[in-house]
């Protein structure tokens, strides 16, 4: 998830050019991709409709006058996310893949079956010039019957046809989306990028099979395969830009949770029960928002060679927040009794330790940390809304 001028998280312009303006608490997430961005600045910070931009060539660089909108998780847990019984089947003979329509190669070996290592900073995907592939075709369908426009109120039972033309379309393209996602699903050799792939594909397939009987809050399943595709896309962007490399050296490594493919007869979405961790979540999120107003005031293009002594004073106050926060979140993901999400909490501490790494010295590009932090925080806030 190019992005329109505005939106319910506030002005969203295309590729980090000017843009700003007060962020939203964690309002309802919109629909469509966006396709990968050319060389330039990083996107608009903050919680984003669309998927944010993709990976682009190695640059630490950046101008623009975008705006912090908003810098890492809000307050709201607004967004739902349904459970998924029988979308993907890993079989326990040595972690193969199946999936429930039969696109998929059943005997296609899983790249990072034997990833057993700590939840870490990615340095390097081969999957991720092909999911830029798959992130324009899909933006190339939303755009093309604007589908960002569209009134997500309205059930299926009150569609003209033109809005129930709209949404076969969308149903469509996101089918083959999820389909792709799956072959990169099986061909990354991180683990913990095969979980993300595997909600993406989840959550888009549970989106396209309640289209016939859609219903408004069925749009929260869109949502939530939103926030696991922007997590894949700014992980790529970050390694693309050459930021993660720079950091994750920096940034000592944490033990996952164990997630062999050959214990996994149906994976599902990461939350099929209520979660105790849920509520300790909700209230570290919105304390975080509110200790970090300051510096999501600051345009986040200026370097921290520009900085002046008050901006630079406030940077250095919201790195101890976020050093204090993603150690708040790595105890969070032990509470939790669900492996995947256990790793997708711990995969956010990491990157916001990576991105606070970064900020003495930060470039533009640096953002494209704490974005993966964020697209990461808000798959998780949509998986405790499901189960609030």
């Amino acid at each position: 998830m190019t992005m329109p001028p505005s939106g319910p998280f506030g002005q969203q312009p295309p590729h980090g050019g000017p843009g700003g303006g007060s962020p939203e608490l964690w309002p309802q997430y919109r629909g469509g991709p966006t396709s990968p961005p050319p060389a330039g600045p990083p996107p608009p910070w903050g919680p984003q409709q669309h998927w944010p931009n993709g990976p682009t060539p190695p640059n630490r660089g950046g101008g623009g006058k975008a705006k912090w909108i908003l810098g890492g998780v809000a307050v709201v847990l607004a967004i739902a996310l349904a459970v998924v019984v029988t979308v993907l089947v890993v079989r326990p003979d040595g972690g193969t893949v199946a999936a429930g329509n039969g696109a998929e190669n059943s005997d296609a070996k899983l790249a990072s079956a034997d990833d057993k290592g700590p939840v870490k900073i990615l340095t390097d995907d081969p999957t991720c010039d092909a999911w830029n592939t798959v992130l324009d075709e899909y933006s190339g369908v939303t755009k093309s019957i604007r589908w960002d426009d569209r009134d997500d109120s309205v059930p299926e039972g009150s569609w003209t046809p033109e809005q129930r033309a709209m949404y076969e379309a969308v149903g469509k393209a996101m089918t083959q989306a999820a389909d792709q996602a799956v072959t990169l699903m099986g061909q990354t050799p991180h683990r913990d990028m095969r979980v993300l792939y595997e909600q993406f594909v989840a959550t888009s397939r549970e989106f396209v099979s309640r289209i016939p009987t859609y219903q408004p809050t069925d749009d929260e399943l869109s949502a939530a395969s939103n926030a696991a595709g922007a997590a894949i896309a700014n992980i790529c962007a970050a390694i693309n830009r050459r930021t993660a490399q720079s950091v994750a050296p920096l940034v000592s490594d944490v033990t996952g949770a164990e997630i062999g493919s050959e214990d996994d007869q149906e994976l599902t979405a990461v939350l099929s029960t209520p979660s105790p961790m849920c509520s300790d979540w909700k209230s570290l999120v919105a304390r975080f928002h509110e200790d970090t107003t300051a510096w999501r005031a600051i345009d986040k293009n200026i370097p921290a060679t520009e900085w002046t002594p008050n901006q630079r004073a406030i940077n250095d106050a919201a790195g101890r927040i976020m050093s204090a926060t993603a150690d708040e979140m790595e105890q969070l993901a032990t509470a939790s009794d669900n492996p995947r999400l256990q790793n997708i909490i711990t995969l956010a501490a990491q990157y916001r330790r990576g991105f606070v790494k970064a900020l003495p010295n930060y470039e533009p590009s640096d953002s494209y940390l704490e974005l993966s932090a964020t697209s990461l925080s808000r798959f998780v806030n949509a998986a405790c809304a499901y189960r609030s």
